[in-house]
């Protein structure tokens, strides 16, 4: 058994959640800024506009969707809707990606190229905010017996009455990693633009309909939590498109 004392608080009022949260936006930019120096055909007022339109997007369908998933607390807590604590990971990308589209749309820009230079930033992202719900004690997984079970004994950590439980952050980690690695090999094989990011939601939305399993939650529609029904909402939009509209083409360069 694993035992995880981190003070979730790193100074002051802030968590070390938020630090790092604030560290994967950063990490999304930095990627896509340094696309761009390698020769990526968008320009540097193209990224920043979108980083402009996209974050603050991604934060209030992030923050929208993780009040709809607890309507039942947040309908007798309404002074907690704005401002509490509280995001969805669905809602930060599904939620910045819409953003970006309706940039798109008035700036003429190629959503989907740029989607898919944002995905391999965006999964790393993912991976810090994951640490950040790790030492948060938050969106851990059912009770186990494993030996790689956590218990939080820190009394600010969100899970410190949780018990033993699946590391379902770190499960999740080491997937994004994955999905990382197939994203960086399948990067300029396949046509049209946009079809990178539609393979990391895929495989993204595949990871959520199974390891909610572990996970206690909400039921949110016909037993199933938030995630896993958005995750099938995904999966029915991307894998028709991928089979419909992707093709393998050989890399450039």
């Amino acid at each position: 058994m694993i035992e995880i004392g981190i003070n979730p608080i790193a100074f002051l009022n802030v968590r070390w959640y938020g630090i790092l949260v604030a560290l994967a936006i950063l990490l999304i930019i930095v990627s896509v800024v340094w696309q761009v120096r390698r020769g990526a055909r968008i320009s540097y007022e193209t990224v920043f506009t979108a980083a402009v339109v996209g974050i603050p997007s991604g934060i209030i369908i992030s923050r929208l969707l993780h009040v709809l998933d607890l309507w039942d607390y947040y309908s007798r807590h309404p002074g907690e809707i704005i401002g509490g604590s509280g995001l969805t990971i669905y809602g930060a990308v599904l939620g910045a990606a819409l953003g970006i589209w309706i940039y798109s749309r008035f700036s003429k820009q190629q959503f989907g190229y740029i989607a898919d230079l944002v995905a391999p930033g965006l999964i790393l992202a993912q991976v810090v905010g994951r640490v950040g719900c790790t030492i948060n004690g938050c969106c851990y997984g059912t009770t186990c017996s494993l030996p790689w079970a956590i218990t939080y004994t820190h009394p600010g950590s969100l899970g410190f009455r949780a018990g033993a439980v699946h590391p379902t952050t770190v499960y999740e980690i080491i997937y994004l990693l994955i999905i990382f690695g197939v994203v960086l090999m399948l990067r300029g094989r396949l046509k049209p633009d946009g079809s990178l990011f539609m393979v990391y939601l895929g495989l993204y939305s595949l990871w959520r309909l199974g390891i909610d399993l572990l996970r206690e939650g909400t039921p949110f529609l016909f037993g199933l939590h938030q995630a896993q029904v958005i995750g099938i909402i995904v999966l029915a939009i991307a894998i028709p498109a991928l089979a419909y509209r992707t093709r393998w083409v050989k890399a450039e360069g």
